[in-house]
């Protein structure tokens, strides 16, 4: 019997080369994850198989002196998942997050992916996760943006220019290559955010010809076919949470959350179409967190769990996008409606782009083989 085991170490290079970066090909892998998750062919961490990840903080003041205390996105995560279909695939992503790395010229978040055998647990690939997991989080948009989205869209609101919302854009690029015009608000008129994002639009993408920075969330999303919201919002409060009058609103419109967002309830209860990547996680979100999840998760699905946990709503007021690709829900309910999609993220995203990506390197010989032995010491 061969016991050794080599596996695979990806640097950000080598997953660039092995084309993490391409969003069609991406958004393609995240709907078929989609589509296996609702024929339940996956698993997440928890009891219910559908957690987000596990999740370790730490205290406002610790006891010990080298033990960091509390600070904005500051903790540590792990996020296991197992997607089968042409994925059959284990793997964990892992992150650690502080907001005071911006300072050191660093990533809020540094993240790294293993890829496991389903079987024996041995590793197949450790790759680096930043890009990967920048580009399946705008990936989910992106699916949202191809079946809700009218297909002459043209214009598209973006509120927080950071990472979530440029690859988001290339999302909708990807699905919607007629869009011409873009707006977008950050914190100022002259924030370098917006700069950036602006010039990267003009650069990648020169058929969007009209390229607004606007002052108001107002002025981002009037007219707009697509709107993506994702600031660093601050938690706990949610009445300072970026909010979207309906009025502001296109008829047809699709609005990606995958940050904080507030609506009016009557909205949200009455008129709006709500859709979820995956309800189940909404669902372990309302059981893992306590009431109202809302101040600690900022989504607006998980404020129609507390909604549904009120008794204001029911769950059959939502719908799940799984259900809708496996056509058990129509694409549209009615002409015109206003579809707020939340998204929440999921390892299970990480693995379907990440296996492709790994496999894409085998093919192309990219990486570095490393060995964790060629027998174990204490088999």
């Amino acid at each position: 019997m061969d016991q050794k085991i080599d596996f695979m170490y990806l640097s950000e290079q080598d997953m660039i080369k092995a084309g993490v970066t391409d969003m069609k090909q991406c958004v393609e892998a995240i709907e078929e994850m989609f589509r296996l998750m609702k024929q339940g062919d996956y698993r997440m961490g928890g009891a219910n198989g559908n957690s987000h990840g596990v999740m370790m903080s730490f205290p406002p003041h610790p006891k010990f002196p080298n033990m960091p205390k509390d600070g904005p996105d500051r903790r540590f995560m792990a996020m296991p998942a197992y997607l089968g279909g042409r994925f059959d695939m284990a793997g964990v992503k892992w992150y650690g997050s502080n907001a005071e790395n911006r300072k050191k010229g660093l990533p809020r978040s540094i993240l790294m992916l293993t890829l496991n055998d389903k079987d024996t647990g041995a590793p197949l690939a450790y790759m680096s996760a930043n890009i990967l997991s920048a580009y399946r989080t705008g990936a989910v948009p992106g699916v949202g943006f191809k079946y809700f989205a009218r297909e002459d869209a043209k214009t598209v609101g973006i509120i927080g220019p950071g990472v979530m919302s440029k690859t988001a854009f290339d999302a909708a690029m990807a699905v919607r290559p007629g869009i011409e015009t873009v707006r977008i608000k950050g914190s100022s008129l002259t924030s370098p955010s917006a700069q950036k994002f602006a010039e990267r639009v003009r650069r990648k993408y020169p058929s969007a010809r009209n390229i607004e920075i606007v002052a108001t969330v107002e002025e981002a999303v009037r007219d707009a076919d697509i709107v993506e919201i994702a600031t660093s919002s601050p938690t706990g409060d949610p009445s300072t949470y970026p909010y979207l009058d309906e009025a502001w609103l296109k008829p047809g419109a699709v609005v990606a959350c995958p940050a904080a967002a507030r609506f009016d309830d009557d909205f949200i209860l009455n008129r709006a179409r709500i859709v979820t990547d995956n309800i189940m996680l909404y669902e372990a979100w309302a059981d893992e967190m306590p009431y109202p999840a809302y101040e600690t998760i900022p989504i607006p699905a998980v404020h129609c769990m507390d909604l549904i946990h009120d008794g204001k709503m029911t769950r059959d007021q939502i719908d799940d996008l799984g259900d809708i690709l496996a056509g058990n829900a129509p694409v549209h309910r009615r002409q015109d409606e206003i579809v707020i999609y939340s998204v929440g993220g999921m390892p299970t995203e990480d693995v379907a782009w990440g296996t492709v990506v790994y496999r894409n390197a085998l093919k192309m010989g990219i990486g570095t083989r490393l060995n964790l032995w060629d027998q174990p010491a204490l088999a």
